[in-house]
């Protein structure tokens, strides 16, 4: 093979066939040998030239054109649904309300909130003194401040103690590397105070002239220091208050929500370490909350005379929760609270002066359970459904009787609630509105569980139009992630009607890995038991098949990230199961990426898949990563995505991962890869932009199913 991009022409046959045959180029990718020799083991790895850091390497160019080829095979592959993708784009923003409104929130004073117009693709950012009928203040006009930008986020809103200030985060690349500016709301003039390389965060003291923020190491992205700024000094002379030294945590920086406090919290997988200062005196020493303990995570709220302590110490794996005194925090002091449950995950903790709200997850749903202190009374919020998602909305003011929360189901569109915690009595205050002629009614929802080769009840969740006949004739998309504990809670999806409405069935696999189940739901699939996460894909996959909702000639599976990773495992180990794949920014480069780091987050991850310098690690890893385990066999169509400022998934993973797999399958299927050129991890930034990437993936269901309107 030439050293040089080799393009060759063929017909593609495939279901995009018949009325369909195209002629395209399809790109293969230049051969280099390089070799990877660990623990006595040598792979090759002849794609290993196209991991080009920040566009510096020898090969940069030669990268560039590949991808652009992969861009250009897949929009000749495509051409025929260009209309269509068209219409799918139309239909889906038709149901996007575009003048619209958040629902207001009440802080120190003022009511904010966010407004978009018409057209436009992002927002103002806005408030009112005292009453919703005063006069509009614009904060931010985002849309403004967009234009001429391919990519455009601005993050971490926040307003001084005297409600004169303004700081937020600006990222313009989408590698989530922010910069810090700070805006006089009296004069609308912007200071001269710019931070670079933050996690945009800025959290401001109480004397509304200090400046908290995370700083990012520049080339690995790393959380390395929380730094301290005063207003009108120049950023590069800002003090270091924490340095962090252990490179698989991550650190934050935040304020308490009764203001008295700022909190520095460094968090990795197994263990967590808080340090804290009065919010009054910015200059003091942060003192450390409790030393970091092997294999314990805690995390704090304060209240007026106790801290409340969430952890896992003493084996308590679904969290207890504890309390102790505001100045004896060494953990010998705390006090139980609410004992650990081995049924029930303690998730989180809502604080107020009167009451705290308790997020908990039962039997897979999660249950928000009010608690009076007055009385030490409680009782549950009611939702009512067998499936949903339910969790806190803004909270910010302590002195209050009101909780707010958000709700929504695979038909119910996201709701946001005020709940009085006296009188249990409930007020929605927004339900997401869906132009179009949708009707709650015309869908129906069910809870599933699959039983995993070990077992394991696995639970899914899925939605369809009524008429739906369970014959396996059905197409049905299969949703999975099962990563980092993050649950894949049932919610609404605007855009997902489109596919429901011509038929699809959509279903969500709750695998192990999240925490759906409980916080051993997640143990029990990462690290030396990640196979879990796969295994139990393909048997709810398997289950849907038995139980008729569709037939593997029907059957799709779509995940992004570490769900990428899920989609590069499952179509190696079972690819007759799945018509067709969607691999959305993909982590399928598990060994070469966990080794290298230099690539950024890296070393935060040790603890979720493991170091493998460690020679166990190193082959169980081998053993199930993507990249490692191609085989020359059939494999299902395939679109994978990918975005060249990726900052979480390198672009270069997908990219070597479709060249082997071009390479080595056995098959005349579909296998396309689409490169973002503006974007990163996130996709676009704009409200709108995003529906022409969902438009692609359905476009590329429908061909599957030959489905043309």
């Amino acid at each position: 093979m030439k050293k040089s991009l080799i393009l060759l022409t063929l017909f593609i046959y495939s279901s995009y066939s018949s009325a369909q045959f195209q002629k395209a180029t399809i790109p293969l990718a230049d051969v280099k040998q390089h070799w990877r020799t660990l623990h006595l083991d040598s792979v090759p790895d002849n794609y290993y030239w196209m991991y080009d850091y920040f566009g510096k390497g020898p090969d940069s160019t030669k990268v560039v054109n590949y991808l652009k080829a992969e861009n250009a095979y897949l929009d000749t592959v495509m051409s025929a649904t260009k209309k269509f993708q068209a219409a799918l784009f139309t239909e889906m923003k038709a149901r996007v309300l575009e003048k619209d409104e958040s629902v207001p929130v009440f802080k120190n004073g003022y009511f904010y909130y966010d407004r978009t117009e018409a057209g436009k693709q992002y927002y103002k950012f806005c408030r009112k003194k005292g009453s919703l009928n005063a006069k509009e203040e614009v904060l931010l006009d985002v849309d403004k401040m967009a234009k001429g930008h391919t990519y455009y986020a601005v993050n971490g809103f926040e307003v001084s103690e005297n409600n004169k200030l303004l700081a937020y985060g600006v990222d313009e690349v989408s590698r989530r590397q922010y910069t810090i500016y700070i805006k006089n709301l009296e004069t609308g003039k912007i200071l001269k105070d710019v931070i670079k390389n933050t996690a945009g965060d800025p959290c401001f003291a109480n004397d509304n002239k200090t400046i908290f923020y995370t700083f990012n190491n520049p080339v690995t992205l790393l959380t390395e220091q929380i730094k301290r700024h005063t207003l009108g000094k120049n950023a590069l002379t800002d003090a270091v208050v924490y340095k962090e030294n252990d490179n698989s945590n991550y650190i934050t920086v935040n304020k308490s929500k009764n203001k008295k406090y700022i909190f520095i919290s460094s968090e990795a997988t197994t263990s967590s370490e808080i340090r804290f200062i009065n919010a009054a005196k910015p200059s003091d020493n942060f003192k450390v909350f409790t030393p970091r303990i092997k294999n314990v995570l805690y995390d704090v709220v304060v209240l007026e005379n106790k801290f409340l302590v969430r952890t896992n110490k003493d084996s308590a794996q679904n969290f207890k929760l504890m309390e102790c005194p505001l100045n004896k925090t060494a953990a010998k002091n705390w006090k139980q609270v609410i004992p650990h449950n081995k049924n029930v995950l303690l998730q989180g903790i809502e604080e107020f002066k009167d009451f705290m709200v308790i997020n908990e997850r039962r039997n897979g749903l999660v249950k928000l359970r009010v608690i009076n202190f007055k009385n030490n009374a409680s009782h549950d919020i009611d939702f009512g459904k067998s499936s949903y998602s339910a969790n806190f909305d803004e909270n910010p003011e302590y002195n209050s009787h009101t909780l707010r929360y958000q709700y929504t189901s695979l038909t119910t569109p996201n709701s946001v609630y005020d709940y009085n915690m006296a009188t249990k009595a409930k007020k929605i205050r927004k339900q997401n509105k869906v132009l179009g002629g949708f009707v709650e009614k015309d869908y129906a929802s069910e809870r599933l569980y699959a039983t995993a080769k070990d077992g394991t009840k696995v639970p899914i969740s899925l939605v369809y139009k009524k008429g739906f006949k369970k014959d396996g004739n059905a197409p049905l998309l299969l949703y999975g992630y099962g990563s980092y504990g993050i649950s894949s809670d049932a919610s609404f999806s605007k855009t997902g009607l489109s596919l429901l409405n011509r038929g699809f069935v959509f279903a969500i696999a709750h695998i192990r890995g999240g925490q759906e189940m409980g916080r051993s739901w997640y143990e029990d699939g990462k690290l030396m038991k990640k196979k879990n996460s796969f295994t139990d894909f393909i048997d709810c996959a398997e289950f849907l098949i038995k139980e008729k909702y569709t037939s593997s000639t029907h059957l799709y599976a779509h995940g992004g990230s570490a769900g990428g990773l899920l989609m590069g495992a499952v179509a190696n180990m079972a690819p007759q199961l799945w018509h067709g794949v969607i691999a959305e920014v993909p982590f399928v480069d598990v060994v070469n990426t966990m080794l290298d780091e230099r690539i950024p987050l890296t070393t935060n991850e040790f603890d979720e898949w493991g170091n493998p310098k460690n020679k166990e690690a190193y082959f169980y890893m081998k053993s199930y990563s993507p990249y490692e385990n191609i085989e020359r066999k059939n494999y299902p169509n395939i679109l994978v995505k990918t975005g060249l400022h990726d900052s979480q998934v390198q672009y270069f993973e997908p990219a070597k991962w479709v060249a082997k797999l071009r390479a080595l399958k056995t098959d005349k299927n579909i296998l396309l890869l689409h490169t973002e050129m503006d974007f990163g991890h996130g996709g676009a930034s704009g409200r709108f932009d995003y529906l022409k990437e969902l438009a692609l993936n359905y476009a590329f269901l429908f061909n599957l199913e030959g489905i043309r309107k």
